[in-house]
């Protein structure tokens, strides 16, 4: 698994932020940051992840960098990085450095980060429009304070900048069609996520702890060159499961429980994202097995329902009808499914929506409606299909036999020209393939 973006494709995405600026703007700038290290604890830091928006233009991996695309100049894009320095890098590892970074980048010229101040002066001088992340506040700070200077020294010939714009939403509309490159960097990291959990499945027994299982995931993700989880990876055994982003994975797992594993890995950036529910002790019980099916059957609902041109509320219909029947069936819940639906009766059961996008965030961006309207599904976008019911211990008008169980299938789907692709289906799904998987 060695696929990755070429630096033609870094390129061409610049080179659509600057036409975006261009036609916005008679001398605009648009500024990208890239993240920096976060302190965890005193003097050390949390692993490293990278702006997503900036590693999307880029593909660089380094924190505290500045992107400036600046549509006009001989120069059009520039980029603040980190100077090598072997002192610091023998304590923290390489860099890339400036001298290096306009080859391996494919930028226009580099400078150091120190220098960011004085480039940004230079580059803001003038511009009438200045593109950003308007939810990067230390980048919005930064750029006023250049502005504040430039307004501060108008007999030097200087000219701050007239008007700010968020970059966000169109870097958000780039983002959610996937190009080929990134959708065989997320079928990866979909491929590692589902070795993960067949092999947490093998391992699970009663009396080993959720804390093992996750140990279990994140194995297997690093053993296949996924170096971090793409979130916090949930593993609640019994009525743990009712916590949707439990993380806590302390408990013991017990036998005739069900145990939830929420869990993906992220590769090369890219993010999986599966659910499995399945019983801690390989085989179902029946009134796990009817409520299962219940889900089972929402979530192919929901997934036939992924073409071109439907949307995350029609697929989200096609669930709740079928969710519906199959409550009404098991006494869960009372009266006309069709009016139930409408009634939203279903949501006392499942509190979250279907799915959300997926890519270099795990919630990844994009907009789900647009003037009113619902978004159309559209070839390149992936998101996930997650239906489930919930029912924890003391759950009123629920018969007691339901309780403690929380039940969630999620799968990671492409959306094709004729239908949809699914990334996950190799992780077992029914009872029969979770059963016999579990049994060897």
């Amino acid at each position: 698994m060695q696929q990755s973006i070429s630096l033609a494709e870094y390129q061409q995405r610049r080179q659509r932020i600057l036409d975006h600026v261009s036609s916005h703007a008679d001398h605009g700038v648009a500024v990208i940051a890239a993240a920096s290290l976060q302190t965890r604890s005193r003097d050390t830091e949390y692993p490293f992840r990278q702006n997503s928006d900036f590693f999307y233009l880029t593909g660089f991996n380094e924190p505290d960098a500045l992107l400036i695309l600046a549509p006009g100049r001989a120069q059009q894009v520039i980029l603040c990085c980190q100077p090598s320095d072997p002192a610091a890098e023998v304590w923290h590892g390489r860099r890339l450095g400036i001298d290096r970074a306009v080859a391996h980048l494919g930028v226009d010229v580099a400078h150091s980060i120190e220098d960011a101040e004085e480039v940004l002066l230079d580059v803001l001088n003038q511009a009438d429009v200045v593109f950003s992340s308007h939810e990067d506040s230390s980048l919005l700070e930064q750029l006023h304070d250049v502005a504040s200077a430039l307004r501060q020294a108008p007999k030097q010939g200087y000219v701050a900048p007239s008007s700010w714009q968020d970059l966000s939403p169109f870097m958000a509309d780039m983002r959610i069609i996937k190009s080929a490159a990134e959708l065989d960097l997320m079928r990866a990291a979909a491929a590692i996520s589902v070795a993960a959990h067949k092999r947490a499945m093998r391992f699970t027994k009663p009396g080993c702890y959720e804390f093992q299982v996750a140990a279990e995931l994140h194995h297997e993700f690093a053993r296949q060159g996924a170096h971090h989880p793409a979130y916090g990876s949930i593993c609640g055994g019994g009525d743990n499961a009712c916590i949707l982003h439990y993380t806590d994975n302390a408990d013991e797992l017990h036998d005739g429980d069900l145990i939830l594993i929420d869990a993906g890995a992220e590769y090369q950036g890219y993010a999986g994202d599966i659910t499995r529910t399945f019983p801690v002790n390989g085989r179902f019980s029946e009134v796990q097995a009817a409520l299962y099916n219940v889900v089972l059957k929402a979530q192919l609902a929901a997934l036939a329902a992924v073409t071109p041109g439907s949307s995350m509320p029609q697929a989200t219909q096609a669930m709740a009808l079928a969710l519906t029947e199959g409550l009404v069936e098991l006494g869960l819940l009372a009266g006309t499914p069709a009016q139930l639906v409408a009634e939203g009766a279903y949501k006392a059961f499942m509190i979250h929506g279907l799915g959300h996008w997926l890519g270099l965030d795990v919630h990844d961006v994009g907009t789900y409606s647009a003037a009113g309207k619902n978004r159309p599904f559209e070839p390149g976008m992936v998101l996930t299909i997650e239906p489930g019911v919930y029912i924890p211990h003391g759950m009123a008008g629920v018969d007691k036999k339901w309780h403690g169980l929380g039940i969630r299938i999620e799968d990671d789907v492409i959306v094709t020209a004729t239908g949809h692709e699914n990334m996950t289906a190799a992780a077992p799904k029914t009872v029969a393939e979770i059963e016999t998987w579990m049994q060897g």
